[in-house]
């Protein structure tokens, strides 16, 4: 049950200004969805000879959507708007969610905007090939000129937000966190996770290893057990589709939600924990307010609360010995499978093996923050401009070899694994560590409010688990902080004490 107590207030009729500010911010939404939608597309279907005219859409959308939110009017609008407080919390709250993407967009000039996206297309369509051909000086004079205006961004960003730039570039994936608030929390895990990582590599080192049912495994049917295993997580293929594309994600918008993984045809089990993974956050999406569609209030509270939802499902949740008891007579179908490599016990063992490796996405529980520092480090640095891009991939594999002690062979392995640099998305990555840190703490407290929710996964039946985040997480979108959000949901404020506990037992 929800902590939280929302007074009704007076129902007070809203002023003008602010009913005109939520016409505009609802054309502004439905923009940004096709802008989306667009993305997905040139991800997963558009021919490489398309690329021209797809960086012209996107730009002119984008210089759209900054020019509705430059306009004076608006400014004005917030100022009357503000000036009588809507009594209502959902509306108070829409107008303040308004301010903060006003401030954000009134901050960049119109030219900069125009001149990231055309850079952010033009160097991810160059990423594709780099990081297929481990290249990455074929794409640094692209990442160059987008980590040049990305400072720029962030430099007139923090002038107005009163932080550092890289703390203004977080603040657009999580509102408000700052990297002093970042820094416990990794020195905290830096602490916590060399110790631990060892004793389960000595403990699982005594113990059988887990064996890789033997392939091929058809993509077809990869692709069908994964669509099988979203149905009974809840996702509505009325409303979503599955496909694949080079960097596993989830886009599109609630009422057309589209997720994409990669697949090999050698192993079955990431490219599913994959599609579990981005199912969670196609289940937020879904969950949203509807009352508040197209409304900044209406929307996602940050990336933080959305990992959440995805480690939640992938980590807590399909990772357990519940849901592969479950899922094993799934999977053994699927692929027609038979021997004991198709048991829970062998499957559980796979899929908790704790290795260092170079991918963050296949990475396990484990080893996977470590993924998050590495790159919360260098992008910082980056930003301050204390690396050079041209010394990204030695300081990449330095602190691979120092948090992992493992080195990539390769760039494709190494900084070119990620899309989000090259996609114009700094100051996103240590969203992974707070959503983990808040799955594990969210998990814990449904649990405990719940305690039929790990005998219900075994059954295949995750409904007390997505009810208990829909009343406490989903049906507030953005009306709360997240960490006032976190605080109501769990009874305390965001910290490592769940997820390092969720590690010893599991684990250690």
């Amino acid at each position: 049950m929800s902590r939280f107590t929302l007074e009704k207030g007076n129902t007070n009729i809203p002023t003008s200004a602010y009913i005109e500010l939520e016409n505009c911010f609802r054309r502004i939404a439905t923009l940004n969805e096709v802008i989306g939608l667009l993305h997905w597309d040139m991800s997963v279907m558009m021919p490489s000879g398309g690329a021209a005219a797809r960086t012209e859409q996107l730009t002119v959308l984008k210089i759209s959507v900054h020019e509705m939110l430059n306009d004076p009017k608006v400014g004005a609008l917030l100022s009357e708007a503000g000036e009588t407080l809507p009594d209502e919390p959902w509306k108070a709250a829409n107008l303040r969610e308004m301010r903060r993407v006003w401030i954000h967009a009134n901050a960049v000039e119109r030219e900069l905007v125009e001149a990231l996206s055309r850079a952010c297309s033009a160097c991810e369509l160059q990423w594709r090939d780099a990081r297929l051909n481990s290249n990455f000086k074929s794409v640094l004079p692209y990442l160059s000129e987008v980590l040049n205006l990305t400072r720029q961004s962030g430099v007139s960003k923090a002038e107005v937000l009163g932080c550092s730039p890289y703390e203004a570039l977080l603040d657009e994936y999580e509102p408000g966190a700052k990297t002093d608030f970042l820094d416990r929390y990794f020195a905290d895990l830096s602490s916590f996770l060399p110790s631990l990582l060892q004793t389960v590599l000595e403990k699982q080192g005594k113990q059988k290893p887990g064996v890789l049912p033997a392939g091929p495994f058809p993509v077809e049917e990869q692709r069908a057990l994964g669509a099988e295993l979203m149905q009974v997580l809840g996702f509505n293929f009325d409303h979503g589709r599955l496909d694949s594309s080079l960097h596993p994600f989830c886009g599109g918008v609630p009422d057309d939600i589209r997720i994409t993984t990669r697949y090999t045809d050698e192993d079955f089990t990431q490219s599913l924990m994959g599609v579990l993974h981005e199912t969670g956050h196609a289940l937020y999406e879904s969950g949203l307010p509807r009352d508040w569609r197209y409304q900044p209030v209406g929307a996602a509270r940050g990336m933080a609360l959305h990992e959440s939802q995805s480690l939640l499902i992938e980590m807590q949740a399909c990772r357990s010995r519940e849901f592969l008891s479950f899922a094993a007579p799934l999977m053994r179908e699927a692929f027609s499978g038979s021997g004991l490599e198709w048991d829970v016990e062998n499957l559980h063992r796979l899929y908790t093996k704790v290795e260092p490796g170079f991918i963050r996405v296949d990475a396990d529980e484990v080893t996977y923050q470590a993924h998050v520092i590495l790159r919360y480090r260098l992008e910082r640095g980056l930003i301050k401009d204390d690396i050079s891009l041209v010394d990204l991939p030695t300081a990449w594999n330095e602190g691979m070899s120092e948090l992992l002690g493992i080195c990539p062979p390769n760039d494709s392995l190494g900084c070119l694994q990620d899309i989000h640099w090259y996609d114009g998305a700094w100051g996103y990555f240590p969203t992974y560590t707070m959503g983990a840190l808040a799955a594990a703490q969210l998990f814990a407290s449904a649990t405990k409010d719940l305690p039929n929710i790990s005998e219900a996964i075994s059954e295949g039946n995750f409904s007390p688990l997505i009810d208990w985040m829909r009343r406490n997480v989903h049906s507030y979108a953005s009306l709360f902080g997240t960490e006032e959000l976190i605080e109501a949901a769990t009874g305390r404020p965001l910290d490592t004490a769940d997820f390092k506990e969720h590690l010893l037992v599991r684990y250690g």
